[in-house]
């Protein structure tokens, strides 16, 4: 078979895995086509979502159905994971060592009975798609780390799976190298018919190689959504350090949003009852003194910590609030922006976004 050639895969997942001192509990469903990226703090469950969508970790409860068969559920019934039509990508490559590249990407098919010559031709032709058809006879210890990465990604997909699990496929790469890495990745997301799940801590990632975004936080499903709706209006704290926005979380009365730490923002969107306000690190103005412009929001904080970020300089404030915002270099040195330093850091109306809290 060429590599599209296996039938479309839809998901339908109930995932419960029960440990002492925590529960993942997770609805997850997917079409045909969906790259769904799963994203969340450390110890969130969602490593653990992905094994058990394996089969290396068992279900304490419910089930795992993948276009219309049963792997693991009702009655007891659990595929093998050895069975189960998946391709996995770890954060580190995990290629047996004695065989060659050729030989780790021809291992799915060869698992699932397919004869050798046909096997390696399909290997062969995802090494070559992912850049590496040159490398083919190189054994791991031979490659680089994305070189080996992309070996990876190939034995996944070599055996034409209907679920793809990638577990921080580009973490361990350096920033070069998961750029590029993640250029071909979402070429090749885009032709794969099944159902592909993403573990990431990389906003950037979840952005552009996904089509739906999951977050998950305590074992359980916080916020679901595309990455234009999770990225503009996050729910979560995390998600809103991931994707560098910065939330205030109150309770609106028109215009106005008193915050959990008692003060009031100010906004230009009447609502009424729990919202979460958003505004960008670009949108916050920050001055040795307390500012005389026509911005209503204002808080006085110490910094925290000053960092670079692109273009920008990232700026940490600390206090109730607890705020993030983005300057030049220029301004950072005019205004001798150093750790334990207090400024005045101010928010115009009208850059603040707000929505009903979940």
């Amino acid at each position: 078979m060429s590599p599209n050639e296996s039938g479309p895969a839809r998901l339908d997942a109930h995932v419960v895995v029960r440990r002492p001192g925590h529960t993942v509990d997770v609805r997850l469903t997917a079409e045909p086509g969906d790259v769904i990226a799963v994203i969340g703090p450390n110890g969130a469950g969602k490593s653990t979502l992905v094994r058990a969508l394996a089969g290396i970790v068992p279900l304490s409860e419910g089930h795992v159905r993948v276009d219309g068969q049963l792997w693991e559920g009702e009655r007891g019934r659990r595929l093998e994971a050895r069975h189960r039509r998946v391709g996995m990508v770890f954060q580190s490559d995990l290629l047996f060592p004695h065989l060659t590249a050729l030989g780790n990407a021809a291992f799915g098919p060869r698992s699932r009975g397919v004869g050798r010559r046909t096997a390696e031709a399909t290997a062969q032709s995802w090494l070559d798609r992912l850049g590496i058809g040159d490398l083919a006879r190189r054994r791991p210890h031979q490659l680089s780390g994305g070189q080996a990465q992309r070996v990876s990604i190939a034995r996944a997909l070599a055996g034409e799976p209907g679920l793809l699990l990638l577990d921080e496929p580009l973490s361990a790469l350096d920033v070069g190298v998961a750029m590029a890495l993640r250029i071909e990745l979402a070429r090749h997301l885009a032709d794969f018919p099944g159902v592909a799940v993403l573990v990431t801590h990389d906003a950037l990632d979840a952005m552009t190689l996904a089509n739906r975004v999951l977050v998950l936080e305590d074992g359980a499903v916080a916020q679901e959504g595309s990455p234009t709706e999770v990225a503009t209006a996050p729910r979560t704290d995390h998600v809103a350090r991931l994707v560098g926005l910065n939330v205030l979380r109150g309770l609106s009365e028109g215009t106005l949003v008193r915050l959990d730490d008692g003060s009031v923002l100010v906004t230009t969107t009447p609502a009424h009852g729990p919202v979460s306000a958003c505004f960008s690190p670009a949108a916050v103005t920050l001055t040795p003194e307390q500012p005389a412009g026509s911005a209503r929001n204002r808080w006085r904080a110490p910094i925290a910590s000053v960092a670079p970020h692109g273009e920008a300089v990232r700026v940490h404030l600390e206090g109730p609030v607890g705020l993030i915002a983005d300057v030049t270099p220029a301004s950072a040195t005019g205004l001798g922006l150093v750790p334990g330093r207090e400024v005045w850091a101010s928010v115009k109306a009208t850059e603040v976004r707000v929505y009903t809290a979940i």
